[in-house]
């Protein structure tokens, strides 16, 4: 098998069974799955111990004490063995073609050097493509180039990745922080690989109220060392390649706000800066930002506490 399917999983335990099925209508089977269960409290395992019963797919669980995705990531990654990895949400589902279409296109390119994977569409239930589609298919370019200039951040796309390439860039993991974004490993291995870009949704996702997507900026701030991290690593980023401006002011002002919320020193902050002269132009507007932020965010845990 060229493929491991991992899913990361908390308290998703009834939504796992689409998952599942979509699994079960793939029309090529050679493929593992791996689910690294994050803590869940809820039914979650029962479930997953019912698909083993039924002895339908090459399928491992694991389960660990909960601390966030990307830890049950990084503890999956591991262990696996196959060529390609695709990480697939729990609250998600795929196409009935997705692994016939991915190892299709890794036949294709798999001889190609500096590749670190494939970048597929995803879409929602209702067929809308979630994000931008390339004016041409195919593409062989860097997640820098195509995602962060093609101004294409805020949508999902369905990655599929050498697995050799993610065991080098493990996500980072801070004490007591439960969230990270995915894509501070993305950027990292754009500076290293390219990919293909490929318009066929094989994905389909619906973001629910209580997920990680819908909740992203509170997620952020209960996790402001890791998010710091993240916004040092995008600076970085920003000092070695071309990114588009509204990028790097962005990323300028996450780094001001979360090393607010991380209580980092102003006087380190400013001296590990690599753009000075920027971060005291974007000073004020980081400051009002924490501000507003902070005060949303006690408002909003001061309503979930009634």
């Amino acid at each position: 098998m060229e493929i491991t399917i991992i899913t990361p999983t908390y308290n998703r335990g009834e939504n796992l069974k689409k998952l599942y099925e979509s699994l079960l209508n793939q029309t090529n089977k050679k493929f593992k799955w791996l689910i690294v269960d994050d803590g869940s409290t809820d039914n979650t395992e029962n479930i997953i111990n019912y698909f083993i019963k039924q002895e339908k797919l090459h399928l491992k669980y694991i389960k660990k004490k909960n601390a966030g995705k990307h830890t049950a990531l990084n503890l999956g990654i591991k262990q696996i063995d196959t060529e390609l990895t695709f990480i697939v949400d729990s609250d998600d589902w795929l196409t009935e073609d997705a692994v016939e279409t991915i190892l299709n296109y890794h036949n294709k390119y798999k001889t190609k050097d500096n590749l670190c994977g494939y970048s597929f569409l995803r879409k929602f239930s209702n067929e809308q493509i979630n994000g931008k589609i390339l004016k041409k298919n195919e593409i062989i370019d860097d997640y820098i180039n195509i995602r962060i200039n093609g101004k294409d951040t805020n949508s999902d796309k369905a990655e599929v990745w050498k697995t050799k390439c993610l065991k080098e860039y493990y996500f980072p993991e801070f004490e007591n922080e439960k969230f990270l974004g995915e894509d501070v490993v993305w950027i990292q291995l754009a500076l290293k690989y390219k990919m293909v870009f490929i318009n066929q949704a094989i994905y389909i996702s619906e973001y629910l109220e209580d997920g990680l997507t819908n909740n992203r900026r509170k997620n952020n701030i209960k996790s402001p060392n890791g998010c710091y991290y993240r916004a040092k690593i995008s600076i970085n980023i920003c000092k070695k390649r071309k990114v588009n401006f509204k990028y790097f002011i962005k990323c300028l002002l996450q780094y001001q706000i979360y090393g607010k919320f991380a209580k980092k020193n102003l006087k380190q902050t400013f001296k590990e800066c690599e753009f000075k002269i920027w971060f005291i132009i974007l000073f004020p507007i980081s400051f009002i930002l924490y501000k507003k932020w902070k005060h949303d965010y006690i408002k909003y845990e001061k309503k979930t506490l009634r």
